[in-house]
């Protein structure tokens, strides 16, 4: 062999040779500052036949363990593709046991050979390279933050192009473990963390993936400078779709709690079609007591000070429902259903009050009010309510399945008049 081709077959193997002992040269340094720590011996560097072997002994560990670790660390940085695979599978089972063994791995640079390893074409090969990282994510602030500048994100599979549900899952387990970074490790204006998330959702993942997905989406509504990009990024849409799914409603709920209180997920939601029907068909979910609370909560924020979103509310007949969470809810649903309420009782006297409610505008001192039409609403007024909350009792009624509570309510129907309403 001579030539230009003999010169680039030696710069590689040199290269090759080079790397492998600057690698090792780094393991023993640490190795050695640990046992210097611990004022033991821990680590054992020999040389044989021009090799660097590193014999690893932690505490705790058996001696297979240890030279376990020392073989998968080496076969995923310099092995094949296959073995990497292998490695990757042994870091996973080994990072399970112990934090110090998965602070140990980062230290050793494995997190960034797995995050390279997740954009393989192979679906079983960066099915297990996800799963290891879950391992190392486990606990461990520092192990996640280190996934995150390893560009974790650039290498989450496209919806289109995975069709596998268990994968899929494997990565909105992992983004829900490093959502935990949200004050901290996430931009979300340029991570691809969003279309993804979105995608799970809208798809016919199980519901286990959404669950992560939702829990993901909540901890990052959490930070107020991340509304922008949830609501760009079509979140408030998508959340609106699934909270008629029993099973995923909660989560999305308090994550749609958490964007309504800034001006852009409010005006988002003010504008969507779903709003208000789909929250009102919440308030009767009896069995759901957190979701009726989320839900009524989302209707106050939304009707408060916004006359057009009562008059939707309005048509939308949201009054029986109020009355039977008032009834029937939870402490905190019927004190929120009840304060609604006093709203939509103040909208038809046009009498607001300064901390009663909606401010929609005031009558200025001796403004002309037609006496007429100031009857003609308060009786309108009164037959709504009595044909709701009889309406409400009868419903009451057939649900009740103790004699006894049964009883309780036809009394509290005789005895109960519009006037005496708690609203």
């Amino acid at each position: 062999m001579s030539g230009p081709s003999a010169s680039a077959t030696t710069t590689t193997l040199w290269l090759a040779s080079y790397t492998k002992l600057h690698f090792f040269t780094r393991v023993r340094r640490f190795l050695q500052s640990k046992a210097a720590q611990k004022n033991k011996p821990r680590t054992k560097v020999m040389i044989v036949n021009k090799e660097v072997q590193i014999k690893v002994t932690m505490d705790g560990e058996t001696e297979d363990d240890s030279l376990l670790l020392q073989r998968s660390v080496k076969k995923l940085h310099f092995g094949s593709w296959e073995e990497k695979e292998m490695a990757a599978k042994e870091i996973g089972k080994l990072a399970k046991e112990k934090v110090k063994t998965r602070k140990l791995m980062a230290e050793l640079g494995v997190i960034p050979a797995l995050v390279e390893l997740v954009a393989s074409e192979v679906t079983a090969r960066r099915q297990v390279a996800v799963k290891a990282l879950i391992e190392l994510a486990n606990g461990t602030y520092t192990n996640k933050a280190l996934m995150v500048e390893a560009g974790i994100f650039s290498k989450l599979p496209k919806n289109e192009d995975v069709s596998e549900d268990l994968i899929m899952h494997d990565f909105a387990e992992l983004i829900l473990s490093l959502s935990s970074l949200a004050n901290t490790q996430f931009h979300l204006a340029s991570s691809e963390v969003l279309p993804f998330l979105v995608g799970v959702l809208e798809s016919s993942s199980s519901v286990e993936t959404k669950e992560s997905c939702l829990g993901t989406l909540y901890n990052l509504s959490a930070v107020f400078e991340n509304a922008g990009p949830l609501i760009s990024n079509g979140v408030v849409q998508t959340l609106l779709g699934i909270i008629s799914v029993k099973e995923l409603s909660e989560k999305a709920l308090a994550t749609l709690g958490h964007l309504v209180v800034t001006l852009m997920g409010k005006k988002a939601m003010e504008n969507n079609s779903m709003v208000p029907e789909n929250l009102i068909g919440i308030l009767t979910w009896e069995e759901k007591p957190k979701c009726q609370e989320l839900s009524v909560y989302i209707l106050m924020i939304l009707a408060y000070q916004s006359s057009s979103q009562r008059e939707k509310m309005a048509k939308s007949r949201i009054v029986p429902a109020l009355l039977e969470v008032a009834l029937l809810g939870s402490p905190l649903a019927q004190k929120r259903a009840l304060k609604l309420l006093q709203w939509f009782k103040d909208e038809r006297q046009a009498r607001m009050g300064p901390h009663s409610g909606p401010q929609t505008g005031r009558l200025a001192i001796g403004s002309p009010i037609n006496p007429r039409e100031t009857q003609e609403g308060k009786k309108m007024m009164k037959n709504l309510v009595k044909q709701s909350l009889h309406k409400n009792m009868e419903m009451i009624k057939r649900r009740a399945n103790a004699s006894g509570e049964s009883s309780k309510l036809k009394s509290l129907v005789i005895s109960t008049s519009s006037k005496s309403l708690p609203y």
